[in-house]
């Protein structure tokens, strides 16, 4: 009996989908896990597969347009089965074979069309939407000049977005006729970034039209080759080898479950990662001694000249994090909760787990993994403010907030309340050591619903900080301080920290904050009450 296979929703906000390409055609045979076609959401271009096996008998959206989610995307079933019913009235697989044949020879008048303006054998590649929030990219470095030849893979240029500096490389070959943006440019989403074709074309007419307002007589086949490129330098990371060939399902599963993709073995086509790699892994718990030591946040070189004013142009990161403080500060309504807690326990725990064999943990990864455990207690701290609603988060995700030379970066430990103190430290000193080389990745910054910082290690006794929106509450940790303290009576020598809860009124009211500030106090003056 055939399938209809409607158009996804592969984000929380998708409320269309595009087919950027098609990988089957109507009467090509289709397997369990074959990638039936390339479906552009609003944040990205994705790998769409098949669960059921057949014929695909009918396509519902043509390559290049697009269809409300839950809208009939494709039918799959027996060679020959009538499915007019299901389209409709359509015809069955020879008429649909037709139908498709027929709506491909307007495409094939568009590229005609659009030769005029855009030579054979151009490509032409635009800024990329590397994140969600962003809206311009600024070239940081470029990595090919004019004339230079491409291949596919070669790196292009260093994209710094509003959250990290990327490697963007090339789906193309041929040679770079154009840089649209100079090194130190900013230039929108969707504007002309670079020109690729063969050399000695001339090209001087190309870019300006394209980057004023991209329309519909653009053909298909090129706006899927450009949405690849935008698909393609997300996954790229230091490296330009650093691609990841994983499904739609079993990348939303290991953001679920805060599995590391790079780290898993697929076992599809190709080495493609599948739903089962994702459910059958198992990470190994990295030693914290094996990994690299964090080194402290570079400073961003300033001179003092006496009687001399200088200048030190903004980067990209800087202004969306002076954007975002602004929107946090001005619009949400903060008010501080403050708390000291008596450390002493927490020292001698932790010397216990540090003399266990290739284990290390700082106090920052004992905080983090209490402030995890608490939050599943007060669920309402790990909340959003939504306008007319307020979103309870399904997961616990800390933001741990990283100081680099541009100004501060909040990496996120998906899942954090099932971590490891070990998984934890690890990752937070892998992650922070990329931090400061902008190495991260655009997802190893989204997603979180509880921020913490930590100005202990700078002698810093107690701050305050601003919410990282859209979470509704970020705590502030101090430095730990030997002073005289009063116990049973006696006046004796104690260590003591001090937090500070940052709260949204409008999400956490007065009690509720002091609540979980009390459960947390309690978690880490008696750490063994985290095994109960």
């Amino acid at each position: 009996m055939a399938e209809v296979i409607t158009m996804p929703r592969l984000s929380d906000t998708m409320t269309e989908g595009k087919v950027a390409k098609w990988h089957k055609k109507v009467g090509d045979k289709v397997k369990e896990g074959d990638i039936l076609a390339e479906i552009e959401t609003d944040k990205a271009v994705q790998d769409f597969e098949s669960e059921v096996e057949g014929t695909l008998l009918y396509v519902g959206v043509e390559e290049g347009a697009a269809a409300a989610v839950d809208s009939v995307l494709a039918i799959i079933g027996n060679e020959g089965e009538d499915i007019s019913g299901l389209t409709g009235g359509a015809a069955a697989p020879a008429a649909g074979a037709e139908e498709t044949k027929s709506e491909e020879q307007p495409k094939a008048e568009t590229v005609e069309t659009a030769s005029a303006e855009v030579p054979a054998g151009v490509e032409v590649i635009t800024m990329p939407r590397l994140s969600d929030t962003m809206t311009e990219g600024k070239v940081a470095k470029w990595h090919k000049n004019v004339g230079d030849t491409v291949k596919e893979g070669d790196l292009l240029a260093e994209i710094e977005t509003d959250k990290a500096v990327q490697d963007f490389e090339s789906e193309f070959n041929g040679v770079l006729l154009k840089q649209g943006v100079e090194e130190g440019g900013a230039a929108p989403v969707d504007t002309v970034l670079a020109i690729i074709g063969p050399a000695g074309t001339d090209v001087s007419s190309v870019g300006a039209p394209k980057a004023a307002a991209p329309t519909s007589e653009k053909p298909a086949e090129q706006k899927a080759e450009v949405k690849t490129e935008e698909k393609a330098a997300p996954a790229a990371n230091t490296s330009s080898s650093d691609r990841v060939a994983i499904s739609p399902l079993a990348k939303k599963m290991a953001q679920d479950k805060g599995v590391d993709i790079n780290a898993v073995q697929g076992s599809g086509e190709n080495g493609r990662i599948v739903k089962k790699d994702i459910e059958n892994y198992q990470p190994a718990a990295k030693p914290a001694a094996s990994a690299p030591a964090a080194s402290a946040a570079a400073q961003v070189a300033v001179n003092f000249i006496q009687g001399e004013d200088t200048e030190t142009p903004n980067s990209q990161v800087r202004n969306i994090i002076a954007k975002r403080l602004s929107e946090s500060k001005f619009s949400a309504p903060h008010y501080y909760l403050m708390v000291e807690i008596n450390m002493d326990k927490a020292i001698e725990a932790r010397k216990e787990i540090n003399s266990i064999p290739d284990t290390k943990i700082s106090f920052n990864d004992m905080i983090i993994k209490a402030t995890a455990i608490a939050l599943r207690k007060h669920p309402q701290v790990n909340s959003s403010w939504a306008g007319d609603k307020i979103i309870h988060r399904g997961n616990i995700n800390v933001g741990v907030a990283v100081a680099i030379p541009d100004g501060l970066v909040v990496p996120v430990l998906k899942n954090t309340d099932q971590m490891s103190y070990t998984q934890i430290s690890a990752a937070v000193k892998d992650m922070a050591s990329r931090a400061k080389s902008k190495g991260l990745k655009a997802n190893e910054m989204e997603g979180s619903t509880f921020s913490i910082s930590n100005l202990g290690m700078f002698g810093i006794e107690t701050f305050t900080s601003i919410i990282n929106q859209p979470n509704s509450a970020i705590l502030s940790v101090g430095a730990i301080i030997e002073k005289p303290i009063v116990k049973n009576g006696q006046i004796v020598v104690g260590n003591t920290m001090k937090l500070s809860l940052a709260c949204d009124h409008r999400v956490v009211d007065g009690a509720t904050g002091a609540q979980f500030l009390q459960t947390l106090r309690t978690y880490l003056e008696n750490p063994l009450t985290l095994l109960l």
